[in-house]
């Protein structure tokens, strides 16, 4: 038995080193954006100019083989992940649940970074298509990391999440989880806008463009956001007053606001690429701790804390 948990607990660290890395090659991949690099490797996928690897590459060509490269990795990564789980883990447990879907949507992810460069929706494309699949990737980006995290979080002890039955707290712990996503498709899609049409004075209104007019829809989300965020994590100290809920609540509190400062110092520098790599590893840090903050607060229960519920109020033990 202690050989079969320390063989878990190894699987747990590999999991956040999964994690970690994926972030990092998130925020490459942020940079290719930013730097107008997308269509680095031409119209051609998985290949790069029509050849396995570039020769006499451009500076545009080596960020986005370099990501594409690191994308690789990252796949390699997941799919040992799935494997490592299937053999540490018994069938059932909530870690082959989150290995396998960090699979699925590591290949989903390759599908929608595939389909921007076959469809030319890179460079300097503005269409409302690219708009559209730029939301599609954050979104399937933040499920992403959202299972890779919990399948750490489970391999390390966490509990499954049960949502039904959950009442006040399920809300308040799912409702910013679901306000984050919104905040950050509108965040990519200014950025995109950023990159596309780069701001020369302060403000976010003005412009032709559609980018351009939807800038100041992301700031107001997020400021909302985060005060409904701040305020319902304190209200879900209170119902969860467990230890690892309680200091998840503090950390999102926390991370909203240093986001909302950096989103202000990005706006006022006129979204320098690297504040928007900053923002971005903002965002990605505050959207896995609300994952885990809901994870914590909506978890099972134990048996013996439902056994020692039911003592407390009866006075009795009553079996489980």
């Amino acid at each position: 038995m202690s050989l079969a948990r320390d063989k878990q607990a190894a699987f747990a660290r590999f999991a956040w080193g999964v994690l970690a890395y994926n972030v990092a090659v998130v925020l490459w991949g942020a940079v290719v954006r930013a730097t107008g690099s997308g269509a680095g490797c031409g119209r051609h996928w998985p290949r790069c100019n029509g050849v396995v690897i570039p020769r006499d590459p451009s500076v545009e060509t080596l960020i986005e083989f370099s990501h594409r490269a690191t994308s690789g990795l990252a796949l390699v990564a997941v799919v040992a992940l799935l494997w490592m789980a299937f053999r540490r883990f018994p069938a059932g447990h909530a870690a082959r649940t989150g290995a396998v879907w960090s699979m699925i949507l590591m290949i989903t992810e390759a599908a929608v970074g595939a389909g921007l460069v076959l469809l030319s929706l890179v460079g300097a494309n503005s269409s409302g298509w690219r708009a559209f699949m730029m939301a599609l990737h954050l979104t399937n980006t933040f499920g992403l990391l959202a299972v890779i995290a919990l399948t750490a979080w489970w391999a390390g002890g966490g509990r499954r999440v049960r949502v039904r039955g959950q009442g006040a707290a399920g809300f308040l712990a799912l409702a910013p989880v679901a306000l984050t996503v919104l905040v950050g498709i509108t965040g990519a899609i200014t950025a995109l806008g950023d990159t596309l049409f780069p701001k020369t004075s302060v403000g976010l209104t003005g412009g032709e463009h559609f980018l351009e007019r939807l800038r100041i829809v992301h700031p107001l989300l997020a400021i909302a956001t985060g005060a409904f965020a701040v305020i319902a994590s304190a209200r879900l100290r209170r119902l969860r007053a467990d230890t690892t809920t309680t200091r998840l609540t503090y950390a999102v509190a926390a991370l909203f606001v240093v986001q909302l400062a950096a989103g202000t110092i990005n706006v006022i520098l006129l979204a320098p690429v690297v504040m928007q790599i900053v923002h971005l590893f903002l965002a990605d840090a505050l959207w896995l701790t609300l994952v885990l903050m809901a994870a914590s607060a909506l978890a099972e229960e134990r048996a013996g804390e439902v056994v020692g519920a039911r003592t407390h109020r009866t006075g009795a033990a009553v079996p489980a």
